[in-house]
């Protein structure tokens, strides 16, 4: 029955997708209600939630142009209840910020495929990973995945391999730029935020320690049901999905490495772990074992949610 309601990309599904969305954003911004004295500061949170609600869309636009998901609407549900395992998320501008420039980035890289305006679409996913650096510096990282976007695709034309450098220098010059004239420290900022730290002891209470264990739990599922049916998917996307599975690792990296570490650093994995789910669950089987891992999976983010607030 659940799965039923989502087998099909529908406005219903969506504005019933946004509206849940919408539902959880607040009863999380509702704790503390201090926001709501000041005009600029509700605008502000509802800028943050049209970030988030585009966040969802552009990973299900991923999916479906690429042809990583059927006529669904799994992929923004799933990326929906992925983010219930953070709550706090739901509050950290520059996480999201950087997620979502990630995500421009990725959604230009999976289309290289195509081959069509290459040197465009390399470009443009550089600029964006280093866009997406200014808000949280180790999501530079995902320039390893231009990379490889390179050597999958394009790789015998040496400029494809100058144009990051290039991307990196715009940046850099718009960045200094922007210093300047606001008198903001950029470079005090990235050295602020250029160290990494291993530990794992950040949990302030078991609750926490719960909602990582089984978001972890869940993720390996996901990612060992993709490596199993990889081989068996259509050749042309294996490269896309290789990506997808690069992209999710690389975010796993920047959470294992950040100084700052806590739940929401794992907002890098939530939109390739979207489209894993997605392909899991619409594989042909069993009815009965699709409602059963949808089911397990709802209620645990919902206990995840409710438990941290």
């Amino acid at each position: 029955m659940i799965t039923s309601v989502f087998k099909k990309s529908t406005p219903l599904n969506l504005i019933l997708v946004v509206i849940l969305m919408l539902v959880f954003f607040l009863i999380y911004q509702f704790q503390d209600l201090t926001w709501t004295n000041s005009a600029f500061s509700i605008f502000k949170k509802a800028m943050l939630f049209v970030v988030l609600l585009g966040s969802i869309f552009i990973t299900n636009f991923i999916a479906k142009k690429n042809g990583l998901s059927k006529d669904s609407s799994y992929t923004i549900f799933f990326y929906f209840l992925f983010l219930l395992f953070s709550p706090s998320v739901l509050n950290n501008v520059n996480l999201i910020l950087s997620n979502l420039f990630v995500l421009l980035a990725l959604r230009r890289l999976i289309s290289l495929q195509s081959l069509k305006a290459s040197k465009e679409k390399i470009f443009d996913a550089s600029l964006w990973i280093f866009v997406a650096a200014l808000f949280h510096f180790w999501s530079i990282l995902y320039i390893v995945l231009v990379f490889i976007s390179i050597i999958f695709h394009v790789s015998r034309d040496y400029r494809n391999w100058v144009l990051p450098f290039i991307a990196f220098f715009a940046v850099g010059i718009i960045s200094m730029l922007f210093s300047i004239i606001f008198y903001k420290d950029v470079l005090g900022y990235i050295n602020t935020n250029a160290i990494t730290n291993f530990n794992i002891d950040y949990f302030t209470n078991n609750y926490q320690n719960a909602a990582f264990s089984i978001y972890v739990t869940i993720a390996l599922f996901f990612v060992i049901s993709m490596f199993i049916s990889l081989p068996n998917r259509p050749l042309v996307l294996n490269a896309s999905y290789k990506k997808i599975i690069g992209s999710f690792f690389i975010g796993i990296v920047i959470f294992a490495i950040s100084s700052s570490k806590s739940n929401d650093l794992l907002v890098f994995t939530i939109a390739p772990l979207a489209m894993m789910a997605t392909s899991h669950i619409e594989v042909k089987q069993q009815q009965l074992k699709q409602e059963m891992v949808l089911a397990v999976f709802i209620l645990c983010s919902l206990f995840a949610f409710f438990s941290q607030l």
